[in-house]
């Protein structure tokens, strides 16, 4: 589940992004207005978290130009302006969603899983399978051979981007751009760590052996067998 983060304040980014990630979400953050309209047309979204004053380009710009090329994808607005007015302005715009700062991220998050689930209907076809892994985003449950298997939010995270590239190597600055802060240190055994947890608990009582390492480079999640 891809979602675009277009804010300025690098704080906002911060806290948003790591919560994001931790409930496994794919996020890529543009701090301008231009870039992040640029983004929005030619890349998929499931959906647009979208300050208002952003340089370059304000959001509301951003958000009429979207619709006016019959771009669909949800967006929730981030402003500290809360008048009524303004925000009768946002929706009217084509926002599905207006959030005034200062924010909690769990109200966030509700407002991001309310729109999914009113446009993402639960479907079979959203389930994820690698030989018989079996990962199920909406519910964020795993299964090996039907026997289901506990994963920290990291684990999840991780198995999930794994198995969004079955096959593909994944280095650990991939892993740290996608699973972690931007800023993380890929010199220590921290992702070694997760990545290990994460095979003992889908791999060691289980066959085929599926996540492998690729000396130097990073692993890779596939079905040599």
């Amino acid at each position: 589940m891809k979602i675009l983060l277009v804010e300025d304040d690098k704080g906002i980014v911060r806290f948003v992004k790591k919560g994001l990630l931790e409930h496994s979400f794919e996020v890529e953050v543009t701090t301008n207005g231009e870039e992040g309209l640029e983004w929005a047309l030619h890349k998929g979204y499931e959906l647009i978290i979208l300050d208002i004053l952003l340089p370059r380009m304000d959001g509301r710009d951003l958000l009429k130009t979207l619709r006016e090329k019959e771009i669909r994808t949800p967006v929730i607005f981030l402003t500290a302006k809360d008048s009524e007015s303004d925000i009768v302005k946002g929706l009217n715009l084509g926002a599905d969603d207006y959030l005034t700062k200062p924010f909690s991220f769990n109200e966030l998050l509700a407002r991001i899983q309310a729109i999914l689930r009113r446009g993402r209907p639960i479907s079979p076809s959203s389930r994820l399978q690698v030989a018989n892994l079996i990962l199920e985003p909406d519910g964020h449950r795993v299964y090996r051979e039907r026997v289901k298997i506990e994963l920290t939010p990291k684990e999840y995270a991780l198995l999930e981007f794994f198995m969004r590239h079955p096959g593909e190597i994944i280095t650990r600055t991939m892993i740290s751009e996608r699973i972690f802060d931007y800023s993380f240190d890929t010199s220590t055994n921290v992702i070694d760590v997760h990545v290990s947890h994460l095979r003992n608990k889908i791999d060691k009582d289980f066959e085929p052996k599926l996540l492998h390492t690729v000396k130097g480079v990073g692993y890779v999640l596939e079905d040599r067998g």
